[in-house]
Protein backbone atom coordinates (compact mmCIF):
# COMPACT_ATOMS: atom_id res chain seq x y z
CA UNK A 1 0.00 0.00 0.00
CA UNK A 2 1.10 3.61 -0.75
CA UNK A 3 2.16 5.74 2.28
CA UNK A 4 -0.29 8.54 0.80
CA UNK A 5 -3.24 6.65 1.42
CA UNK A 6 -4.87 7.33 4.91
CA UNK A 7 -5.06 5.37 7.59
CA UNK A 8 -8.94 4.45 8.00
CA UNK A 9 -10.57 3.26 10.96
CA UNK A 10 -14.00 1.13 11.12
CA UNK A 11 -16.46 2.47 13.69
CA UNK A 12 -18.39 -0.14 15.65
CA UNK A 13 -21.40 2.32 15.40
CA UNK A 14 -21.43 2.19 11.89
CA UNK A 15 -20.09 -1.59 10.57
CA UNK A 16 -22.15 -3.41 13.86
CA UNK A 17 -24.81 -5.57 12.09
CA UNK A 18 -27.89 -5.49 13.69
CA UNK A 19 -29.06 -8.54 14.16
CA UNK A 20 -27.40 -11.93 14.68
CA UNK A 21 -25.64 -14.54 12.44
CA UNK A 22 -27.23 -17.44 14.08
CA UNK A 23 -27.16 -19.98 11.17
CA UNK A 24 -23.47 -19.07 10.67
CA UNK A 25 -22.47 -19.88 14.51
CA UNK A 26 -24.46 -23.28 14.33
CA UNK A 27 -22.15 -23.50 10.74
CA UNK A 28 -18.73 -22.58 12.97
CA UNK A 29 -20.10 -25.38 15.54
CA UNK A 30 -19.81 -28.22 13.10
CA UNK A 31 -16.66 -29.29 11.52
CA UNK A 32 -17.76 -29.33 7.99
CA UNK A 33 -17.20 -26.28 5.12
CA UNK A 34 -19.56 -22.90 5.75
CA UNK A 35 -20.72 -21.66 2.87
CA UNK A 36 -21.21 -17.79 2.12
CA UNK A 37 -22.88 -16.49 -1.52
CA UNK A 38 -21.61 -12.79 -2.70
CA UNK A 39 -24.76 -11.78 -4.67
CA UNK A 40 -24.58 -8.68 -6.61
CA UNK A 41 -23.44 -6.63 -9.51
CA UNK A 42 -19.55 -5.19 -10.29
CA UNK A 43 -18.85 -4.52 -6.36
CA UNK A 44 -19.66 -8.38 -6.14
CA UNK A 45 -17.83 -9.19 -9.52
CA UNK A 46 -14.92 -7.47 -9.31
CA UNK A 47 -12.85 -5.53 -12.38
CA UNK A 48 -9.61 -6.72 -14.17
CA UNK A 49 -7.64 -4.35 -12.32
CA UNK A 50 -9.38 -5.01 -8.63
CA UNK A 51 -9.26 -8.18 -6.53
CA UNK A 52 -12.99 -8.37 -5.62
CA UNK A 53 -14.20 -8.50 -2.23
CA UNK A 54 -15.60 -11.75 -1.92
CA UNK A 55 -12.49 -13.41 -2.25
CA UNK A 56 -10.40 -11.06 0.10
CA UNK A 57 -13.13 -12.19 2.70
CA UNK A 58 -12.34 -15.38 2.24
CA UNK A 59 -9.31 -15.08 3.29
CA UNK A 60 -9.71 -12.77 5.87
CA UNK A 61 -12.49 -14.81 7.39
CA UNK A 62 -10.91 -17.77 6.95
CA UNK A 63 -7.08 -16.49 9.55
CA UNK A 64 -10.08 -15.28 12.01
CA UNK A 65 -11.04 -18.30 12.50
CA UNK A 66 -8.07 -20.54 11.94
CA UNK A 67 -6.62 -20.83 15.73
CA UNK A 68 -10.23 -21.40 17.40
CA UNK A 69 -11.61 -23.46 14.62
CA UNK A 70 -8.93 -24.92 12.85
CA UNK A 71 -11.46 -27.80 11.18
CA UNK A 72 -13.52 -25.32 9.74
CA UNK A 73 -12.67 -24.11 6.40
CA UNK A 74 -15.19 -20.81 4.71
CA UNK A 75 -16.12 -20.59 1.37
CA UNK A 76 -17.14 -17.34 0.06
CA UNK A 77 -19.21 -18.34 -3.79
CA UNK A 78 -18.46 -14.96 -5.88
CA UNK A 79 -22.01 -14.63 -8.07
CA UNK A 80 -21.92 -11.28 -8.96
CA UNK A 81 -22.73 -10.20 -12.66
CA UNK A 82 -22.07 -5.95 -13.88
CA UNK A 83 -24.67 -4.20 -14.61
CA UNK A 84 -27.29 -6.34 -12.93
CA UNK A 85 -30.18 -4.70 -10.43
CA UNK A 86 -32.08 -6.54 -8.52
CA UNK A 87 -34.51 -7.78 -11.01
CA UNK A 88 -32.33 -9.87 -12.76
CA UNK A 89 -30.45 -11.06 -9.46
CA UNK A 90 -33.61 -12.37 -7.98
CA UNK A 91 -34.27 -14.38 -10.98
CA UNK A 92 -30.81 -16.05 -10.16
CA UNK A 93 -31.60 -16.79 -6.79
CA UNK A 94 -32.03 -20.16 -7.43
CA UNK A 95 -28.95 -21.32 -9.20
CA UNK A 96 -26.95 -19.07 -7.42
CA UNK A 97 -27.86 -19.26 -4.40
CA UNK A 98 -30.21 -21.94 -3.15
CA UNK A 99 -28.11 -24.36 -4.84
CA UNK A 100 -25.25 -24.07 -2.73
CA UNK A 101 -27.37 -24.24 0.22
CA UNK A 102 -25.23 -21.48 1.96
CA UNK A 103 -24.80 -20.65 5.50
CA UNK A 104 -25.14 -16.49 5.26
CA UNK A 105 -26.26 -15.08 1.85
CA UNK A 106 -24.44 -11.15 1.20
CA UNK A 107 -26.37 -9.45 -1.21
CA UNK A 108 -24.75 -6.05 -2.95
CA UNK A 109 -27.91 -4.30 -4.01
CA UNK A 110 -29.24 -0.97 -4.75
CA UNK A 111 -26.05 0.59 -6.90
CA UNK A 112 -27.45 0.56 -10.48
CA UNK A 113 -31.02 1.44 -10.03
CA UNK A 114 -29.59 4.82 -9.22
CA UNK A 115 -26.17 4.71 -11.62
CA UNK A 116 -28.34 3.39 -14.46
CA UNK A 117 -32.20 5.06 -13.61
CA UNK A 118 -33.08 5.36 -17.24
CA UNK A 119 -32.54 1.76 -17.39
CA UNK A 120 -34.47 0.97 -13.93
CA UNK A 121 -37.57 2.01 -12.78
CA UNK A 122 -36.96 3.03 -8.90
CA UNK A 123 -39.94 1.87 -7.10
CA UNK A 124 -39.74 -1.55 -8.95
CA UNK A 125 -36.12 -2.21 -8.12
CA UNK A 126 -37.12 -1.46 -4.53
CA UNK A 127 -40.12 -3.84 -4.44
CA UNK A 128 -38.16 -6.22 -6.23
CA UNK A 129 -35.72 -6.16 -2.97
CA UNK A 130 -37.78 -6.68 -0.52
CA UNK A 131 -39.60 -9.53 -2.47
CA UNK A 132 -36.22 -10.88 -2.79
CA UNK A 133 -35.29 -10.56 0.74
CA UNK A 134 -38.42 -11.97 1.47
CA UNK A 135 -37.50 -15.20 -0.55
CA UNK A 136 -34.39 -15.16 1.29
CA UNK A 137 -36.12 -15.62 4.45
CA UNK A 138 -37.86 -18.81 3.75
CA UNK A 139 -34.46 -20.37 3.64
CA UNK A 140 -32.41 -21.81 6.87
CA UNK A 141 -29.76 -19.33 5.81
CA UNK A 142 -28.66 -15.60 7.62
CA UNK A 143 -29.06 -12.29 5.45
CA UNK A 144 -27.13 -9.14 4.84
CA UNK A 145 -28.01 -6.90 2.63
CA UNK A 146 -24.74 -4.03 1.40
CA UNK A 147 -25.79 -0.46 0.33
CA UNK A 148 -24.29 1.48 -2.63
CA UNK A 149 -20.69 2.80 -2.53
CA UNK A 150 -20.13 6.18 -1.93
CA UNK A 151 -17.93 7.46 -5.30
CA UNK A 152 -18.59 10.55 -7.02
CA UNK A 153 -20.93 9.00 -9.76
CA UNK A 154 -23.24 8.12 -7.25
CA UNK A 155 -23.12 11.90 -5.50
CA UNK A 156 -23.40 13.98 -8.58
CA UNK A 157 -26.14 16.55 -8.78
CA UNK A 158 -28.90 14.54 -10.54
CA UNK A 159 -28.30 10.91 -8.49
CA UNK A 160 -27.37 12.24 -5.03
CA UNK A 161 -30.97 12.40 -3.56
CA UNK A 162 -31.62 9.09 -4.88
CA UNK A 163 -28.67 7.21 -3.72
CA UNK A 164 -29.89 8.78 -0.13
CA UNK A 165 -33.67 7.51 -0.98
CA UNK A 166 -31.89 4.00 -1.85
CA UNK A 167 -29.93 3.88 1.36
CA UNK A 168 -33.01 4.48 3.35
CA UNK A 169 -35.21 2.20 1.21
CA UNK A 170 -32.54 -0.71 1.75
CA UNK A 171 -32.24 0.08 5.60
CA UNK A 172 -36.23 -0.05 5.74
CA UNK A 173 -36.41 -3.25 4.12
CA UNK A 174 -34.14 -4.83 6.32
CA UNK A 175 -35.39 -3.29 9.55
CA UNK A 176 -38.80 -4.67 8.52
CA UNK A 177 -37.20 -8.43 7.81
CA UNK A 178 -35.44 -8.24 10.55
CA UNK A 179 -32.12 -8.66 8.59
CA UNK A 180 -28.90 -6.46 9.22
CA UNK A 181 -27.56 -4.36 6.57
CA UNK A 182 -23.81 -3.57 6.53
CA UNK A 183 -23.30 0.18 5.82
CA UNK A 184 -21.18 0.50 2.87
CA UNK A 185 -22.51 4.05 2.01
CA UNK A 186 -21.64 5.90 5.95
CA UNK A 187 -18.59 3.67 6.23
CA UNK A 188 -17.00 5.19 2.94
CA UNK A 189 -18.23 8.45 3.88
CA UNK A 190 -16.65 8.42 7.20
CA UNK A 191 -13.67 7.64 5.40
CA UNK A 192 -14.23 10.71 3.30
CA UNK A 193 -15.44 13.19 6.17
CA UNK A 194 -13.06 11.82 9.43
CA UNK A 195 -10.18 10.20 7.87
CA UNK A 196 -9.71 12.45 4.90
CA UNK A 197 -9.79 9.87 2.41
CA UNK A 198 -10.42 11.64 -1.04
CA UNK A 199 -12.91 10.18 -4.13
CA UNK A 200 -9.73 9.72 -6.06
CA UNK A 201 -8.72 6.90 -3.52
CA UNK A 202 -12.14 5.62 -3.36
CA UNK A 203 -12.25 5.13 -7.49
CA UNK A 204 -10.45 2.33 -9.63
CA UNK A 205 -8.29 4.96 -11.86
CA UNK A 206 -9.04 2.89 -15.31
CA UNK A 207 -13.26 3.96 -14.38
CA UNK A 208 -14.00 6.52 -16.60
CA UNK A 209 -17.69 6.41 -14.77
CA UNK A 210 -16.21 7.01 -11.25
CA UNK A 211 -18.51 4.93 -9.86
CA UNK A 212 -16.21 1.31 -9.44
CA UNK A 213 -13.89 1.29 -6.07
CA UNK A 214 -10.12 1.27 -6.55
CA UNK A 215 -7.79 -1.95 -4.98
CA UNK A 216 -7.38 -0.27 -1.64
CA UNK A 217 -10.74 0.84 -0.72
CA UNK A 218 -12.07 -2.84 -1.64
CA UNK A 219 -9.53 -3.89 0.40
CA UNK A 220 -10.86 -1.21 3.34
CA UNK A 221 -14.03 -2.60 2.98
CA UNK A 222 -13.52 -6.18 2.78
CA UNK A 223 -11.93 -5.67 6.27
CA UNK A 224 -14.11 -4.05 7.64
CA UNK A 225 -16.91 -6.36 6.73
CA UNK A 226 -14.77 -9.45 7.78
CA UNK A 227 -14.91 -7.05 11.49
CA UNK A 228 -18.51 -7.41 10.98
CA UNK A 229 -18.98 -11.01 10.78
CA UNK A 230 -16.55 -11.48 13.25
CA UNK A 231 -18.12 -9.25 15.94
CA UNK A 232 -21.34 -10.74 15.36
CA UNK A 233 -19.99 -14.46 16.20
CA UNK A 234 -18.19 -13.62 19.67
CA UNK A 235 -20.98 -13.32 21.35
CA UNK A 236 -21.96 -17.04 20.98
CA UNK A 237 -21.32 -19.13 24.59
CA UNK A 238 -19.33 -21.68 23.02
CA UNK A 239 -16.56 -19.82 21.57
CA UNK A 240 -13.26 -19.63 23.26
CA UNK A 241 -12.89 -16.63 25.94
CA UNK A 242 -10.38 -14.71 24.75
CA UNK A 243 -12.67 -13.59 22.20
CA UNK A 244 -14.69 -11.80 24.05
CA UNK A 245 -12.60 -9.60 25.74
Amino acid sequence: MSESLPAVDFPRDIIKLKQPLRYFVEALRREGPVRIVAMGSSSTAGRADVVPYPSRLEMYLRQSYAEHLPKVRIDVLNRGKGGEEAPQEVDRFDADIFDDKPTVVLWQVGTNAVFRKQEFNFNEVVDKIAEGVGLLAKHTMDVVLIDPQYVTAMLRDDKAELSEKMVSEIRRIADDAKISVFQRWALMRHWHVNNNATFEQFLDPTDGDKLHQSDWSTFQVSRALCNSIVDATIAASWLPAEWKS
